[in-house]
Parts: C-alpha cells; structure tokens; sequence
C-alpha cells in the first residue's frame, strides 16, 4: 500500500473511531434560550455516504466507501443559575459503520454505543423579541463507547475530549434568522490505538458554522448552512501521520411543529472540499424533538 493512501485511511479510520468526525455541528436554532423549567428529549437519525477517498488533496486510485447510519438520544433541562440560564444535558450517540468497495475486506463493518457527551450551554445574552442570543458550551467527551484496538472501526474513541463552542443568534426583519457559531475541540490521549498498544495524540480540532432560517409561519421555516473545519493532525506512537483536513461542506433543510410541542427537522447536504480523509456525497439528517 502506498504512503499517501495509507495515511488517508488510518486517518479516516481515526476519525470514525468517533462519531462526531467534524468537530461539534449544531443544528440552526440550537442556541435559542428556552424558559426555566422546559425539557426537551431528541432523537436523532443521521445516514451518510463516503465513495471519495483523498490523501493530500487528490485521490489514490481504487475503489473506497465508508457508510455511516448514526442515532443519538439527547435529553436537555432549561434552569435559571444566578439569573443565566443555564440547559445541562447529555448526548448519547449509537450505530453503525460499514466499509464498502476495496475497503469492505480491511475495515469490515462495526455497530455499537457512541462516548456520552455532557454539555450545558450558558446564555450571556437573550432577548427573545429581537431573537437575539448569545451562550457559551462547554462539552465533555467520556470514553464510554464501544472500542477494540483490534477492530480498524469503533463507535467510542478510547480517549477524553473537551471542547467550548460559542454561538450568536439574531433576527433580521421579522422572516430571517440567522445562526453564527465557533468551537475548538482537544484531544486526550488514546492510549491504546492499535492491536500492538501504540498511543494517539492528536492536534486540536477548529469549526466555523453559519445557517440562515426564514420563517414561513411561525411554527415552520426554510433554512440553509455552510461549515468549515480544521481537523488537527494526529500522531500514532509519536510519529505525525500528516493527515490535518480541511472540511468544507453545506446543508438545506426545514423544521416545522408538527404538533403544539412536537418538532420534526429534515437536513440534506454533503461535503464540498475535503483534502484528507472521506468525503461525503450525501448525508440526511433528521431530529424528532418533544418539548415538555
């Protein structure tokens, strides 16, 4: 195997060992501060498709894919703390991988339990006449998922991660919506990344987001987003695998009540510009949300 396409699938394989390969993507409306006391249970279903493998920018020959079909059960509380408010929650991710084409042999296909995320978001700002927001998110990765260090794919990542991600919401006119958010993600050491017991360290994780929503009613709304993300570079057993990605990619959906506190958002979208690792050609994610 040749060293350009060597280092594309360890970091593609790297990068599913979690589910979250892109940093911390929010859904537009995320940061909308909700009155004490409200709970929110989520369930999401999110199913990608990978047929494009890069190293360095370009594309070693063969034939490479990487599926994903991802569910996450997210329970949220809204509670005043010292007047902020302040919605602890979790996040649990499971599912399935499953390698295709010339990949199917090596990676084979792995289902289990994602690493739990705990996260609480504190709004700074909130003025819900101008749909004006702005909160901070601190969130911390346990390494709780399923892991073998013999397996090439793993749900859970065998290792800690912290991440503090900030959000601006605010309204233009009385249709548009629009959603600006920024986080860095660091790495604790997986000390235990192959079968021979070799330690992964890897260099912090940057993302951009900015959506668009425009309200067709008030419970129903159009909405389009765009992200860019820095992967950090990893090392195996000290060494630098050279595999730090830049992800672009984009995304169009709607989110409607379909019932007084029954939410149901549908996204598509896909990768533009990826120069390591897999990108994607079709991603669909959908979100049931109950508020209660």
């Amino acid at each position: 195997m040749n060293p350009s396409l060597r280092t594309a699938l360890l970091g593609a394989t790297l990068a599913f060992a979690g589910t979250a390969a892109h940093a911390i993507d929010i859904d537009a409306g995320d940061y909308t501060a909700l009155p004490e006391g409200t709970n929110i249970a989520a369930l999401y279903a999110q199913t990608a498709q990978r047929d494009q493998l890069y190293a360095n920018g370009k594309r070693p020959a063969g034939s490479y894919g990487l599926d994903s079909n991802i569910g996450i059960l997210r329970m949220i509380h809204f509670m005043k703390i010292a007047g902020f408010t302040v919605d602890p929650q979790f996040l649990l991710p499971f599912g399935r991988l499953e390698a295709k084409n010339d990949l199917a042999p090596a990676l084979g296909n792995r289902s289990g339990v994602g690493d739990l995320i705990l996260a609480a978001t504190v709004w700074l700002h909130e003025d819900a006449a101008k749909r004006s927001y702005f909160g901070i998110t601190p969130f911390v990765y346990a390494p709780t998922g399923t892991y073998d260090a013999n397996k090439p794919l793993n749900l859970g990542e065998n290792r800690w991660k912290t991440a503090l991600q900030a959000a601006w919401l605010f309204g233009l006119g009385d249709k548009w919506t629009i959603d600006l958010a920024a986080d860095v993600t660091a790495y604790g050491k997986n000390d235990k990344a192959n079968a021979a017991g070799a330690s992964l360290e890897q260099s912090a994780t940057t993302q951009l987001q900015g959506f668009a929503r425009y309200a067709m009613s008030p419970t129903w709304d159009l909405r389009g987003g765009l992200s860019y993300a820095h992967l950090g570079e990893t090392k195996v057993a000290g060494v630098s695998r050279n595999d730090a990605a830049n992800v672009t990619k984009f995304q169009l959906g709607t989110a409607a009540f379909v019932g007084p506190a029954t939410q149901l958002l549908v996204n598509v979208g896909r990768d533009l510009r990826v120069d390591n690792g897999f990108k994607e050609s079709a991603r669909v994610n959908l979100r049931l949300l109950q508020v209660f």
